[in-house]
């Protein structure tokens, strides 16, 4: 049983995202002037489970229904959550995000713990019934782009750091990466979700039209990054290949959306790809190479 617990949890966290909001939370924290302290620790070590497990995990309880006929679930993307862990995965998440809560709240500032605030409600808000901000299309995105964008502003925000111009570049480059990177997402289940009866920014423009929306945002996201000054202005690459990755899909139809999961698959490695060149350049500007 209790292997069968942790199974069922460590696929609802989506073990393959948890570097995206652990990331950004600490280098911000420590570009922000924040050192190598308990806070950082603390904080990374929350963005990288228990807040991935609370955005994830009640995300598969409340889509279960449009989960079951979306063809990508069951791997790396996130399980089919059985209806029997529903409960377990609830009770989990909450338990499991409180003490790092408490501990950051009282480690941090009223402007921190409002970045904090904003970002855990984003998170629920997200999939919890009533609210649904993941059915009322174009706030999907924007909702989805807080959950990766508001670990990087709080990181800020703890650190005590005045926001300046790369700062600001830098966040509105991410933010709209962020936004571009959901919308294409949700193309590959425009016929998965309508069939839920889930409404979507991809089911709301349709599967060409938000293909050709993210490429739109993926170029505004490489221009506010040429924004940012020398050096991070040498990041305006980063969100270029995925415009071109994304490319073939803009005249996809809606029944043929299914053709876009190579493309999502691809994102999930050009990640991993991004990472890696930002952390190089960040460890150039550290060392005084740039």
């Amino acid at each position: 049983m209790p292997g069968g617990v942790l199974a069922q949890l460590l696929g609802a966290s989506r073990p393959i995202s948890w570097v995206n909001t652990a990331y950004p939370f600490a280098a911000a924290y420590l570009l922000g002037g924040g050192g190598l302290d308990a806070v950082l620790v603390v904080g990374a070590l929350y963005f990288l489970i228990p807040y991935n497990l609370l955005m994830y995990g009640v995300n598969d309880v409340f889509d279960y229904e449009s989960d079951l006929r979306n063809p990508r679930k069951g791997g790396v993307e996130g399980v089919v959550l059985d209806r029997a862990w529903h409960r377990t995965v609830l009770w989990a998440s909450g338990l499991a995000n409180a003490p790092f809560l408490v501990f950051l709240v009282l480690a941090g500032t009223p402007a921190s713990t409002a970045v904090l605030a904003v970002s855990v409600v984003a998170v629920v808000a997200y999939s919890v019934p009533v609210l649904r901000f993941k059915e009322r299309p174009v706030l999907d995105s924007v909702t989805s782009s807080t959950h990766f964008v508001s670990p990087a502003v709080f990181g800020l925000a703890l650190a005590g750091a005045e926001p300046g111009r790369t700062a600001v570049a830098t966040l509105v480059a991410f933010f709209l990466w962020g936004m571009a990177s959901h919308a294409f997402g949700a193309v590959q289940d425009v016929v998965a979700d309508r069939a839920a009866g889930i409404a979507s920014v991809a089911t709301w423009l349709g599967a060409g039209a938000t293909v050709r929306a993210a490429m739109a945002g993926y170029a505004l996201a490489a221009v506010a990054m040429a924004a940012a000054g020398w050096p991070a202005l040498l990041a305006a690459v980063v969100p270029l290949p995925y415009l071109f990755s994304i490319a073939p899909y803009r005249r996809l139809r809606d029944e043929e959306c299914e053709r876009a999961r190579p493309g999502w698959r691809r994102f999930l490695w050009l990640n991993m790809v991004s990472g890696f060149l930002v952390t190089q350049l960040l460890i150039a500007v550290a060392l005084g190479l740039l």
